[in-house]
């Protein structure tokens, strides 16, 4: 047994050395040649040469081959850590948790050594790489605020723990910080809330990289068919405000396209669903308070230095983001000056001689309904009036002669050939 413990495999590279050693001691080469032909010292290759001289072959293995680390951690502690895994980290890539039981347990661990262990108990399964379609490499951006990614993540943020979720994440492209916000779902008014949120704390960006949902892009037919106008697509209401803004939307063919924000939800759905385990997130209003706090610090772990410096971003001052970032819809002013909008009736009150009005439809629920500039007063119809029916009409009913009706048995000929004979008779 002890002679089997004191076998010791030697590596190839170890044994090319060996056989260059060996060389230096029947004098085919000198110290000097096989340093140059090892890439090693001098001085490196003295020791070698002094080691395997006085220890033999086996000089030439590495002495701490087959010891204990100076750092390695105990079996106690290991155990611990593991124990501690299974009832918080449960769930937990190595990464995030060797982190987390630093920050909160004072237990400090590499990754890549809690992997191995986390494998071999069954708590970690390898993931294997998919193969994906080659696709052509784009450089970030030069500047801030040069292109900004858009997107909403779908994902099951509060594991049950409350409602479901959509993130709006803003991505900027120079230097990979987000910006983002909770909402119920992915539509208008989630994008224009979120998009004021980030003007109000960065800017107006030069321009939006995003998909073809359709609360950013018109995927029907062109409306506009007569001239001057036939050539342009019709605007969805958060285009027509980015127009008014001044910021550029540029639409991508494929998820792919925009991969920086896909693979900030893939770190975010990771490690930030964790950290809301933690801190018991389960409501709405909770989890963008907790968004305040968190992507300060994971923007300054994981963000990069733009190429080129400078702020692109251009200040929204002297600008009504409340308006441009309101659902504008054009209503034809009825001749008792009443609007419909959404299945409600308004009364406007100031007299005008406007065909057609705009309701305007703010953040906060606020109505307002203009004319260009012209602002009206109004009020809401709670209840129609019913119409006055002055007289009821009987309905008509057919009178369907009998089948022994007198003039049922009076035939008339219609053969003019028995016409003409019973005329000369």
């Amino acid at each position: 047994m002890d002679e089997e413990k004191d076998i010791i495999m030697i590596r190839p590279k170890e044994l090319m050395r060996l056989q260059i050693i060996q060389k230096i001691f029947g004098k085919q080469i000198n110290q000097q040649e096989a340093a140059e032909t090892l890439k090693l010292s001098d001085r490196q290759i003295r020791r070698i040469v002094k080691r395997v001289r006085e220890e033999g072959e086996i000089g030439i293995i590495h002495r701490w081959r087959g010891k204990t680390g100076r750092h390695r951690i105990n079996e106690k502690e290991k155990q611990e850590i593991i124990k501690t895994y299974r009832g918080i980290y449960a769930g937990f890539g190595p990464t995030l948790a060797s982190e987390k039981m630093e920050e909160r347990e004072g237990l400090k661990v590499n990754d890549e050594t809690l992997r191995l262990w986390l494998i071999k108990e069954g708590l970690w399964k390898v993931k294997r790489q998919r193969k994906e379609k080659k696709r052509s490499w784009r450089a970030r951006k030069k500047h801030v605020g040069e292109m900004i990614q858009l997107d909403g993540s779908h994902h099951g943020w509060l594991e049950g723990r409350g409602p479901k979720m959509v993130l709006m994440g803003y991505v900027d492209d120079a230097d990979g910080k987000i910006y983002g916000e909770f909402h119920e779902y992915e539509g208008t008014e989630p994008a224009m809330s979120s998009l004021n949120g980030y003007i109000k704390k960065n800017g107006i960006p030069r321009s939006i990289y995003l998909d073809k949902h359709s609360t950013y892009k018109n995927n029907q037919k062109q409306k506009y068919k007569d001239w001057p106008f036939r050539d342009q697509e019709e605007l969805t209401q958060f285009s027509r405000a980015c127009k008014q803004l001044g910021i550029e939307l540029i639409y991508a063919n494929s998820p792919q396209a925009k991969g920086r924000v896909e693979r900030m939800f893939e770190t975010l759905q990771d490690r930030m669903v964790k950290e809301m385990r933690l801190e018991g997130i389960k409501t709405l209003t909770e989890a963008n308070s907790f968004l305040k706090k968190y992507l300060p610090a994971f923007n300054k772990k994981f963000s990069v230095l733009a190429r080129e410096s400078g702020d692109l971003h251009t200040s929204a001052k002297g600008l009504d983001l409340n308006e441009i970032l309101s659902i504008q819809k054009e209503h034809v002013l009825r001749n008792d000056r009443t609007v419909k909008h959404e299945n409600r009736l308004y009364q406007v009150l100031d007299r005008t001689r406007a065909r057609k009005v705009v309701v305007y439809k703010y953040l906060n629920g606020r109505i307002e309904i203009k004319h260009g500039k012209t602002r009206f007063r109004y009020k809401i119809i709670e209840e129609r009036p019913k119409k006055v029916v002055l007289c009821k009409v009987k309905p008509r009913i057919r009178y369907i002669p009998p089948a022994n009706a007198p003039w049922r048995r009076f035939k008339i000929n219609t053969n003019p050939l028995k016409r003409k004979e019973t005329a000369s008779i």
